[in-house]
């Protein structure tokens, strides 16, 4: 067997293990579904009428899709950090496995909780109101777009689990950085609006960009009023975004395998 078929394998086996913890302990998944149904309920129904009424609603979906995979990343953060804690992470050092193996299982098992948490946000968006407009390629690609994002904001969430020394600080480094990222951008409302240095952040950052591809591939509008912005992330809104979500992977899968290897030598 290879090298690549070996550490395929044993991902296998550990992404496994995770998802057998998260069905024998389902109230795991609360976080990842009640939050971002509340989210869409208060912006739709409490904000909404402000913002634009039935147009927001659909222009919002693109960016609770986008927060909503992007705050996932906490289950990688803790759950490494409470495999850290508990032992786990020298059970598997002794055993005869890949290395990559512990870091490609638990951010595979996030993905499927991503998947799970999209399909619930979709169902919650077809009851205020949101459609796909776009073709049936162009929606399969946006999901596609969207899980790539989940896939590379776990990887980043596995570093910062690796580099909590508990897991009550894990919990804390996990989402701090993750509301300014989300906030300030247009998951929620145009970055035309912000003033001059958030604006220029709000309009490179990937989660604004990935939420205007999803916007554009699902044919929902782009801003509930006005033009749609002509800064060159807005412009090549598709590309950018999985450019975007490749160069966090390229940055932060080597820092995360880094760092396992020191934490496991230890």
């Amino acid at each position: 067997m290879t090298a690549l078929a070996g550490s395929m394998r044993d991902s296998s086996v550990v992404a496994w293990r995770n998802l057998m913890n998260i069905k024998r302990n389902p109230d795991m998944l609360l976080s990842s579904t009640a939050q971002p149904i509340m989210f869409v309920l208060l912006f739709a129904y409490v904000f909404g009428g402000s913002l634009g009424g039935e147009a927001y609603r659909e222009f919002l979906i693109g960016g609770i899709f986008v927060q909503t995979v992007a705050f996932n990343s906490a289950f990688t953060v803790i759950g490494l950090a409470n495999d850290l804690k508990k032992g786990i992470v020298d059970r598997f050092r002794s055993l005869p496995m890949s290395r990559v193996a512990v870091l490609l299982g638990r951010t595979c098992s996030d993905l499927v909780v991503s998947v799970l948490t999209v399909v619930i946000m979709s169902l919650c968006g077809l009851v205020v109101g949101w459609r796909i407009r776009g073709s049936l390629f162009e929606a399969l690609l946006a999901f596609a777009i969207l899980l790539l994002f989940s896939f590379a904001m776990s990887w980043v969430g596995a570093f910062i689990g690796l580099i909590s020394r508990s897991v009550e600080v894990a919990q804390s480094a996990g989402l701090l950085w993750l509301f300014p990222v989300t906030f300030i951008s247009s998951a929620f409302v145009p970055a035309e609006s912000m003033p001059g240095p958030l604006r220029a952040f709000a309009e490179w950052n990937p989660i604004t960009v990935t939420a205007d591809a999803l916007r554009q591939l699902y044919g929902n509008p782009l801003r509930v009023t006005g033009p749609v912005p002509d800064s060159w992330p807005a412009q090549h809104a598709v590309l950018y975004s999985v450019v975007s979500a490749l160069v966090i992977l390229a940055i932060f899968m080597p820092l995360a395998v880094a760092r396992y290897r020191r934490v496991a030598s230890r």
